[in-house]
């Protein structure tokens, strides 16, 4: 683990999924305390409530005064006594020099609510001369498989291993999966996910396949593999940064995503090479991304296959592929986000992009880039829903290969792309609309007369994502129309 370890601190500016708080005056009094974090391991279908402690230390010479309260007030699931009484918040209470206090902590949960939470959480915040300092407070609400971040605390990314080095891990669909953190498969780990299993992160969290790790997602048309937010109450379904998301470091086994869904991440899945392409590729079949603030598909450094997704209602691009080689196949790309402005096309792909270094720095990477796309539509509520961005020059010769076949995108005639690429797309048509059921309900299906009837290239892709077998003259996009 020393391996992730020492990534963890690039990671949290990289992704920016989590902020360590600084004090902007470290001076004068502080507290310590017996842990940062209270956590209630106890599975609450079978036990309502549960008591454990803290202790809460002086170790300077003076005393100090502090006013300590629950975050969530008395509404909380949580409780507190401190040194013998009970109540929600405090005032003044006096901790002497050299000296400390107990603070016990109950949780009551209704087990036989299903509306319960997964996760439940809440803080015990105490304030010294205007400075807050706190102790988490994390309670498990329904049965589930749990997994708590227990290393990387500090100033990192906080993460758990699931899959350790040369160990293969099985989630099975026994009970939901529940990611508080991040859920890292170590380098030679594998993770293997059954059909029809439940995953759900908390705010922040995320599952991270390291590199040379691998994980294998085995949904079916049945029972495809969901990964969603913890939050299930139908408010949330428009909130579209729930957790952070499915990221993929390069490896030397190919990784494969085949029918899921994944959902209201800040992030779909991001495949990222971290120092050096391995000669491996991630494969994306059959699946659904969804409702993200940022980007569905983000891919830099290395090598993707994506075949019968629909990727849609994405806060920057669908598709956002930047050095490497990317074969899509059958996808439809939508987005009519209205949470903001969107300010980026369906379909991105550049030989360059910026990120940042070990030291936090921003730094500028160039690269070869191919792109082919097939029977795949690109459309929204920008004018140009395909954008190309070549970084080549005389002084930086780069490739940029980019192959549009059998496809309907939105797209000006001029002042596009097109008026340096037009001969790559073939057979393609362009703001002709696309005939969906239903762009607001995100039922991209098509209606007698869509456009993409019957316009597609053969190819071997002989079922579309709901399963129905297309014809001799294939249609364009993820769904084969049929009435």
């Amino acid at each position: 683990m020393n391996k992730i370890r020492r990534y963890c601190l690039f990671l949290l500016v990289a992704l920016s999924v989590a902020a360590c708080h600084h004090d902007p005056d470290d001076t004068g009094a502080r507290l310590s305390f017996s842990s940062s974090r209270v956590t209630f391991d106890t599975v609450f279908t079978t036990v309502g409530s549960v008591t454990k402690y803290f202790m809460v230390y002086n170790n300077t010479a003076t005393d100090i005064s502090t006013d300590i309260l629950l975050a969530g007030g008395p509404a909380s699931n949580f409780s507190i006594n401190v040194d013998g009484k009970a109540g929600s918040a405090f005032s003044k209470v006096v901790v002497p020099a050299h000296d400390s206090l107990f603070v016990h902590v109950k949780v009551n949960v209704d087990p036989g609510n299903q509306n319960t939470p997964f996760l439940i959480t809440d803080s015990v915040v105490f304030l010294v001369n205007g400075r807050q300092q706190d102790v988490d407070l994390l309670a498990y609400g329904q049965d589930a498989h749990f997994i708590v971040a227990d290393q990387g605390l500090s100033g990192s990314l906080p993460y758990k291993v699931v899959a350790a080095e040369h160990e293969v891990t099985h989630w099975t669909n026994d009970k939901p999966y529940v990611i508080y953190g991040w859920a890292a498969v170590d380098s030679l780990g594998t993770l293997i996910i059954d059909p029809g299993t439940q995953i759900y992160f908390h705010a922040g969290a995320g599952l991270w396949v390291y590199r040379y790790g691998n994980i294998q997602v085995n949904g079916t048309a049945d029972e495809p593999v969901v990964f969603r937010g913890d939050r299930r109450e139908k408010w949330y379904d428009t909130d579209y940064a729930q957790w952070s998301r499915i990221w993929i470091n390069e490896g030397t086994q190919d990784n494969v995503i085949n029918y899921a869904v994944i959902t209201n991440a800040f992030v779909g899945v991001q495949v990222e090479s971290m120092q050096e392409y391995l000669g491996n590729k991630t494969v994306i079949n059959n699946s659904i991304i969804q409702n993200t603030a940022n980007s569905g598909v983000i891919a830099r450094g290395t090598k993707v296959n994506m075949t019968n997704c629909q990727i849609s209602n994405n806060g920057a691009c669908c598709a956002q592929l930047e050095i490497g080689e990317y074969n899509l196949t059958h996808l439809t790309m939508v987005s009519y986000f209205s949470q903001q402005a969107r300010k980026y096309p369906a379909v991105y792909v550049a030989n360059a992009y910026n990120t940042y270094d070990n030291s936090g720095r921003e730094v500028s990477i160039v690269g070869n880039t191919s792109l082919s796309v097939v029977n795949s539509i690109g459309y929204g509520n920008q004018k140009n829903e395909v954008v190309i961005v070549d970084k080549s020059s005389q002084s930086l010769p780069l490739q940029m290969n980019v192959s549009f076949e059998n496809c309907l995108f939105r797209l000006e005639e001029q002042g596009s792309c097109l008026d340096k690429y037009r001969s790559q797309f073939v057979n393609c048509q362009f703001n002709t609309g696309t005939g969906f059921v239903s762009n607001d309900k995100q039922d991209f299906n098509l209606k007698q007369g869509s456009p993409a009837i019957d316009a597609g290239k053969v190819t071997d892709v002989l079922i579309d994502l709901r399963g129905r077998t297309r014809d001799g003259r294939p249609d364009i996009g993820a769904y084969e129309y049929q009435e």
